[in-house]
């Protein structure tokens, strides 16, 4: 997480008691307390930024925007669901706007002017809406063809004409949605499910990948919200298997109904979770969709785009 939320409690140095600062020294000027927990996420990760990130549309002001000239865009989209009973909701949104900022700063840093946008955060989860007290928030595969379809409008106006869309949530399928809109929508747009494009790098760096708050994402949020992990509260995530083999050798998909499935949503086991697994991903996961990102930015124009 990269920005420093709306309303995070500031107050100017010399008001503070010095039982009250945080992080000693005099002359700091702005000092952030009581840390909430959101400001507790952010600053842990980086320090309180005098600056923006350049390529972060939320951090940037209008005069900002107007005088870059942007090459792409990425829109992440995430999901609120449960994640076993230790993970916060809105983890696959943390994760996913986290890989989605590594990428940014390294293809900015090559010098591709890539734009991140907001993430989405809420994806289809009908197969949630049967477990016990969850408030998984679920969207129609239509509102999201909605969202993507304005989106892609609202960019193509502002000469935006290459979007990356960078999905952190296996219930949303966004292939057919950009099957949809390739013919008409005059923007090159391209997917990336993250987990599907760093599987190896998980395979090497987890002990025991999973699909569901497993090793890989409790190792993420470590890295991004330890204090909000309660790993001691997780079950096992064992999965119930099912009587047609096919579906447990992945040869038929189905909408897996998460109250039969599972016993708490959780798939994979995550007692072996660490932060600094968590990091080794987001580093990882951040150089490879950099390099990727500045393809798609810098790659010139022609009939035969992306081709030559």
């Amino acid at each position: 997480m990269s920005r420093l939320p709306v309303g995070a409690p500031t107050v100017p140095a010399a008001e503070i008691k010095p039982g009250n600062r945080e992080g000693g020294g005099a002359g700091r000027g702005l000092v952030i307390l009581p840390r909430d927990p959101q400001s507790e996420l952010l600053l842990r990760n980086e320090p309180a930024m005098a600056q923006p990130l350049p390529f972060v549309l939320s951090q940037l002001n209008q005069q900002m925007v107007r005088d870059t000239k942007w090459q792409a865009a990425v829109l992440p989209f995430g999901a609120t669901e449960p994640h076993n009973l230790h993970l916060p909701y809105g983890i696959d949104c943390f994760q996913v706007e986290a890989i989605a900022t590594r990428a940014c700063q390294h293809a900015w840093d090559a010098g591709a002017k890539v734009l991140q946008l907001p993430f989405v955060p809420f994806g289809v989860n009908t197969n949630y809406f049967e477990i016990p007290g969850a408030v998984a928030l679920s969207v129609m595969p239509t509102t999201l063809l909605a969202i993507l379809t304005d989106i892609t409008e609202s960019l193509r106006r502002r000469g935006i004409k290459r979007l990356v869309l960078l999905n952190g949530h296996g219930g949303n399928e966004l292939k057919p949605l950009v099957r949809q809109l390739h013919p008409n929508c005059g923007v090159f747009l391209a997917l990336c499910d993250w987990f599907r494009m760093g599987q190896d790098i998980v395979n090497e760096i987890i002990e025991k990948p999973g699909e569901h708050a497993d090793e890989t994402e409790t190792s993420l949020a470590m890295a991004l919200v330890p204090d909000w992990v309660k790993l001691d509260q997780a079950d096992a995530g064992v999965a119930r298997k099912s009587t047609i083999e096919a579906i447990n050798k992945g040869w038929f998909s189905i909408t897996r109904p998460w109250h039969i499935a599972t016993t708490n949503t959780g798939l994979g086991d995550p007692s072996r979770s660490t932060a600094i697994k968590g990091e080794k991903l987001l580093e990882a996961l951040g150089q490879r969709l950099g390099k990727a990102l500045h393809d798609v930015a810098t790659t010139p124009d022609s009939e035969l785009f992306p081709y030559a």
